[in-house]
């Protein structure tokens, strides 16, 4: 198996990877030594993944929060027409 490192990986990549050790261990006769560096992989991806979900879930809030904020300075609807006054 070509390990890469986990920062190397796409997400997909990783999540990919991490779905066929998965797969491995549940279903074939490993070696403990195998079973245990492929659980050691497998530790290793599922912490680079949520790490990266957890910083793409703050970078989603933060754009969101922006756009509530922006939304909330140029939103005009509630604002009194001045149409009037130039009549």
């Amino acid at each position: 198996m070509d390990t890469k490192k986990t920062e190397e990986l796409t997400f997909k990549d990783a999540s990919i990877e991490l779905e066929q050790i998965v797969r491995k261990l549940e279903g074939t006769d490993l070696e403990l030594e195998e079973s245990l560096a492929l659980y050691a992989r497998g530790v290793e991806l599922v912490k680079d993944l949520r790490s990266r979900l957890d910083t793409a879930e703050q970078k989603v809030k933060v754009l969101l929060d922006e756009s509530q904020a922006g939304a909330a300075i140029t939103d005009t609807t509630a604002a009194p027409s001045t149409a009037y006054l130039d009549e």
